[in-house]
Formats: C-alpha cells, structure tokens, sequence
C-alpha cells in the first residue's frame, strides 16, 4: 500500500500548488492610497498612576505614491508633516521618512515618523507604533473618505 501512495504523489504535488495559487489570487493585497480622516492618539505610561495617560487629535492622512501628508488638528499633540513612504506588504509595515523632523533636540510634538504596523481593508486604516517596553503607544485609526 506504502507504495502506491508513493505513484500518486507526482501527481498530486502540481495539484497543491495549483489550490496553494488561487488562493494567494483571491485575496490582493490592498495598498493604502487617498484621503483618510480619523483620530491620532498618544498612549503614555504615568508612573504616578500606574495607567496610560492619552492625548488625541483628529488628523487627515493623505496617502499619494508620491508621499503622504498629515494635516487637522495639528496644534497640540500631532505635528503637520509630510514626505515620502515605503510599504512593505509582507509584514505590513509602513516606513514614513517626515521631512519636517526636526534633526536635533527633542519634537514638542508627535510625527508621523519611522515604521509602524498597518492594517488596511479597503476603508479602514490602522497605524501602530509601540516602544521597546511598551509605555508609549502612537496609534492612528483613520476611515477612508469618499471621492466627491
């Protein structure tokens, strides 16, 4: 019997690789591109409280192919700022290069600068970013909006 299974393997490894590629064609990659509004928040650990404090600001995302932009309420907790990107669909990551990063001292504000994890379905767009020992947490939670 252990050989007859061995005669039906040729055959049945094109077959794997046939099911394994329509499966990988099914669901596309979706590539976060246009305008997204929604909120920012900021998550920091208080050691007098022993509970995350949170600052939020309610932001517009441009996403282009050229870069992206972040405008709204950028008064207080969230910085404008632009600048090109680089996705990486495998482990869905967005590297953001600010260009209004300031290259010396500490930012008063927060940029939309460095690699954070992304999820996005077609509406919904989700940026995180976390600190080694998790006491600061930067998260975007933007909609897409529709093209009037």
């Amino acid at each position: 019997m252990k050989y007859k299974l061995l005669y039906l393997f040729p055959f049945l490894k094109p077959l794997a690789g046939y099911f394994n590629s329509k499966r990988a064609e099914e669901s596309p990659v979706v590539i976060p591109h246009g305008t997204f509004t929604g909120q920012f928040r900021l998550l920091q650990f208080s050691k007098k409280t022993g509970v995350f404090d949170t600052l939020s600001a309610n932001i517009q995302l441009n996403m282009e192919q050229t870069g992206y932009t972040v405008t709204g309420d950028t008064s207080t907790v969230q910085a404008g700022s632009y600048g090109p990107y680089a996705i990486n669909t495998i482990n869905s990551t967005i590297d953001f290069q600010d260009k209004t990063y300031p290259h010396t001292g500490i930012p008063t504000k927060t940029h939309l600068n460095g690699v954070y994890q992304y999820y996005y379905d077609g509406t919904v767009f989700q940026l995180v970013a976390n600190s080694v020992l998790d006491k600061l947490s930067l998260q975007y939670d933007l909609k897409k909006q529709a093209i009037s």
